[in-house]
Parts: structure tokens; sequence; C-alpha cells
């Protein structure tokens, strides 16, 4: 069902749990099948991606599909972390079947509703 790659990241994510002085979330999760993936970053005062960490609850894929997330947008400028896509993330796990694609969607959610939290908190920041 399914593939190395996907079990891998399942079993041995590196990116889980809560990531301490996050200064943007972005949760995402699939009313149909109760899903949910809780994104973590930590934006550097340059708009680099210092970190990212995930709390998910779900099928293997949700799990898998939240670390690769994570490990996708590390590094990047904020703005950046917006062009990781869904298929960017079902590419990187190898494929997906395809009751389980909606997986690395919810994963391009919760990464934009962490950007999108972080613009907000910054346009306080500066008001």
């Amino acid at each position: 069902m399914y593939n190395q790659t996907v079990m891998s990241k399942f079993l041995n994510p590196k990116n889980a749990g809560a990531l301490r002085g996050a200064n943007a979330t972005g949760k995402a999760g699939n009313s149909s099948c109760g899903d949910v993936i809780k994104l973590y970053l930590l934006v550097d005062e340059e708009g680099i991606i210092d970190e990212a960490k995930f709390k998910a609850f779900g099928c293997p894929a949700t799990i898998a599909c939240s670390d690769i997330a994570c490990d996708l947008v590390a590094g990047l400028q904020v703005d950046e972390a917006l062009n990781v896509s869904s298929k960017e993330i079902f590419d990187e796990l190898g494929g997906l079947d395809d009751n389980r694609v909606y997986c690395s969607v919810l994963a391009e959610d919760a990464i934009k509703l962490a950007v999108e939290d972080y613009y907000k908190k910054k346009a306080k920041e500066n008001k």
C-alpha cells in the first residue's frame, strides 16, 4: 500500500514535534477523514525559515507528507515556501495511492497557512 519512502518517513519522522519559539503556525485538516497537520515555522529576521516542525494526526501518508513538507521549506525565504506544491511533496515521496493524494494537499495547505500566519504577525508588529 505504501512505498518504502513513505514508510521510512512515517516510522522515523525527523521533524515531528512542537517547535519552541515558532513564530508561525498553520493548521490544515480534512474533515471527511479526520487527518490534521499543524506546521510550526521558525523564521529569522531576514525572512528565512530556520526550522520547521509538525504535529499530525492521521495515516502514514499524512505523517510522511508533513515530514517532507518540513524538509522542503527549511532554508527557504518565507515567500519561496509558497511555491512548495502538493505535487512536489507527492514526488519527493515517490508517489502515493490515489486515495492518499489528499495528504500532500493538506501539507501544502499547512505551509500556506503558516506563511499567512507569519505575515499577519509581522503586520501587527509593524503597527
